[in-house]
């Protein structure tokens, strides 16, 4: 069923909230920078016992802010930026429940099975999370990888999610047009994810207010998750609060009388 999942966006060691299709080597469209750190939102999280949500680092000088937040809330949140075979075994031994992964799997472009098989193999596929973040084209969305900016081959559809879905525990997709715009999710997507993924999966990005849990519940089927960035009140936005997340989480997601 549905559920709201948190965030933490890392970015030049600060806890941000940016428009996802803005981000280069220089910088960013920046909508949020928190005057606090990683680890005081992974403790609001614990506080308010919500997990399964992802730390996210976007490019470098990062690496400081998420082993503090993975200390201060253990087990309970997902890790991705600049994860490998090499060194995904050290996120999981510092606390990260899961590795999420995106740009390692491809080599020259291309998606390798190989890095696939080896760090599934290294971390278990229960441990691991495929990032399929993507940008839509003329011709559909395709995962986009080295902080959104390049556009793989290789296509978000039927076929790319049933091969993949056996490899991980879940997917995390960030749909990089419309991240950090707060102007609405992008509905086809969701319906296409609904439609044909068979692991957890949590979308982000465009989400401005609760209606979108909403959206996402009857659009999905109930089978995709969604991540509330800009538009949350902690992350200074005015859309929605995180108390109120958590309560429709309650609410919708109670045994049937």
């Amino acid at each position: 069923m549905t559920q709201f999942r948190p965030c933490i966006d890392l970015h030049q060691g600060k806890v941000k909230q940016i428009v996802g299709g803005s981000l280069t080597d220089s910088g960013a469209q920046t909508n949020f920078v928190s005057a606090h750190g990683a680890a005081y939102y992974a403790d609001l999280y614990r506080q308010k016992n919500l997990r399964g949500g992802h730390i996210i680092a976007l490019g470098p000088n990062n690496q400081e802010q998420v082993l503090q937040a993975l200390a201060a809330y253990p087990n309970a949140l997902q890790y991705g930026g600049g994860v490998t075979c090499d060194n995904a075994t050290d996120y999981l031994r510092a606390g990260a429940s899961h590795v999420i992964v995106t740009s390692h799997l491809f080599e020259h472009g291309q998606f390798s099975w190989s890095r696939l098989d080896a760090i599934k193999a290294e971390v278990g596929r229960e441990r691991l999370v495929v990032d399929l973040s993507c940008r839509k084209t003329a011709d559909g969305w395709f995962i986009a990888t080295d902080r959104w900016q390049t556009i793989t081959s290789m296509q978000v559809n039927q076929k790319t999610l049933a091969e993949l879905a056996s490899h991980c525990a879940e997917f995390l997709i960030h749909s990089a047009d419309v991240e950090g715009l707060q102007a609405g999710i992008d509905e086809p997507l969701v319906s296409l994810l609904g439609q044909y993924c068979t692991v957890p999966t949590t979308y982000a990005g465009g989400a401005r207010s609760l209606a979108d849990l909403d959206r996402v519940k009857a659009l999905s089927q109930g089978r995709i998750d969604l991540t509330i960035g800009s538009a949350l009140d902690i992350f200074g936005g005015s859309g929605v609060t995180l108390d109120d997340c958590i309560a429709w989480n309650t609410d919708h997601n109670q045994p049937p009388r």
